[in-house]
């Protein structure tokens, strides 16, 4: 017999004959000589219990007990993701190579707000096309930095060299735009300006290219 199934016949027993105790021996006791009558109205008290309280109470133990075997166990819990790996320090921003890179963006800026004083003109559309093309070779002046510090390539590497001639080259240029927007504060008229403009055009830094 279960645990669940015992426990269910001694409660309903025991609950089934202190009820009929009650109902039958309350009554004798106050008459004399009651001893006899009260010892047999335990004894079949206990006999109806058994019956009526016990059997019901094992029956209904034994459902109880069936039901809590069939719940089904509560599944482990999951584990949580393995943590991540840490991620790679960043870059130094102060070595060399952000410096030069500082530098070459640095004269992008200055391109654009020299385009920006010039007054509208068919000149000056033609003028921010050329910024936005030379704007556009910064890509690689971080890709080649990004080599040279991969390598930990010192100053004599080629990786260096080319770097220094970008920065070279982005000067230069920024310099000549700076002519060219002082060109067109006098003159807008695209034809006066049309030889300068083709020629800026020719200078402007090819890294992809080279």
């Amino acid at each position: 017999m279960s645990r669940s199934a015992l426990w269910g016949l001694l409660i309903g027993t025991a609950l089934m004959t202190v009820l009929i105790l009650f109902g039958i021996t309350l009554p004798a006791s106050s008459a004399d000589g009651a001893d006899s009558p009260v010892l047999a109205s335990v004894v079949a008290a206990g006999i109806v219990g058994v019956v009526f309280g016990g059997v019901p109470g094992t029956i209904v133990g034994a459902v109880v007990g069936a039901v809590r075997r069939r719940r089904p166990a509560l599944p482990p819990q999951p584990m949580g993701p393995p943590p991540m790996p840490p991620p790679p320090p960043p870059p130094p921003l102060n070595d060399r190579w952000s410096a030069m890179v500082g530098r070459c963006e640095l004269a992008v800026r200055r391109v654009h707000a020299a385009v920006a004083t010039v007054p509208p003109s068919p000149a000056r559309e033609w003028l921010e096309r050329i910024a936005g093309r030379f704007a556009a070779e910064l890509p690689d002046v971080r890709r080649i930095a990004d080599l040279g510090r991969a390598l930990d390539a010192d100053q004599r590497h080629p990786v260096t060299d080319r770097l220094n001639a970008a920065v070279r080259d982005f000067t230069s240029f920024e310099d000549e735009v700076g002519r060219a927007a002082l060109r067109l504060l006098n003159q807008s008229s695209l034809d006066a300006v049309r030889t300068d403009l083709e020629v800026l055009e020719q200078q402007l830094p090819h890294l992809g290219n080279a």
